[in-house]
């Protein structure tokens, strides 16, 4: 079995998916792997762009089924003891899925390790946090935001960490079931480290490995579309976990005039 299945979903993001694909060619991991391409039917040429690439195993998922759903054809189709999901608009640095899973393996009771992300100028992303919560939201979002630097330097365990790049043992990802496809996009990560954290195990940031996230592809490119889809999830997000905030939720972001 090989070490670890690297699982990337594009969806028409093919010149970041292109550097992504390059940084881990000229610098793959020394452990065993594979790499495999999940595309949500892109019109702007991501899969051929991905089929150039020696080695990258390119699925067409038919229509773009969105993020979870995808991550999970691409498990399915997979077959390593560990999973690296990890976004298209990520440049992976020589020997950082090595560190991931000597961390991992270094820790019996951790199921998931997600790495310091930083943006293309090396400024840190608040990648990890607590439970989703409203109380929490608003911490994570306000408070939090201007302490980024201080609180992505040290080794923690928090409640998620972000999908941008998470390492997962297989058998705690098929323990819970994969990740839940009622998220289009968005709080599909929060709601997996959930479930995972729900069988007694652990999730852990570690600064002790650095990837660098390019952030905003999808924003950039449909922000009207972007807005909706997070809205959808953060609504199934809390009729999963706290729903008696779904009703002064939905009045919320309906005063926002938030399109929902």
């Amino acid at each position: 079995m090989l070490d670890v299945s690297i699982v990337i979903v594009s969806f028409n993001a093919r010149s970041h998916l292109d550097r992504c694909l390059q940084s881990l060619h000229f610098a793959p991991p020394e452990r065993t792997f594979e790499t495999i391409v999940v595309d949500n039917a892109s019109t702007d040429g991501s899969a051929e762009a991905a089929r150039r690439w020696s080695g990258v195993r390119v699925i067409d998922a038919g229509s773009n089924v969105g993020y979870a759903a995808a991550n999970n054809i691409g498990i399915r189709a997979s077959s390593g003891r560990n999973l690296l999901l990890l976004n298209s608009d990520t440049i992976v640095p020589a020997g950082a899925v090595d560190k991931l899973l000597a961390v991992l393996e270094a820790e019996p009771s951790v199921a998931v390790v997600g790495p310091r992300l930083v943006d293309r100028n090396g400024r840190p992303e608040l990648s990890f946090g607590p439970m989703v919560s409203p109380w929490n939201e608003f911490r994570q979002k306000v408070l939090l935001s201007w302490q980024t630097g201080r609180l992505t330097g040290r080794l923690r365990l928090p409640d998620w960490v972000t999908g941008a790049c998470l390492l997962v043992r297989r058998a705690d990802a098929e323990a819970v079931g994969l990740l839940d496809e009622r998220y289009f996009m968005y709080f599909e990560d929060v709601d997996f480290c959930a479930a995972i954290r729900a069988t007694g195990q652990r999730i852990l940031f570690t600064p002790a490995v650095q990837v660098t996230h390019l952030r905003g592809r999808s924003r950039a490119s449909a922000p009207r579309e972007t807005k909706r889809a997070y809205r959808r999830s953060q609504i199934a997000f809390y009729e999963k976990h706290h729903p008696d905030w779904v009703r002064l939720l939905r009045l919320y972001l309906t005063v926002r005039l938030a399109d929902i």
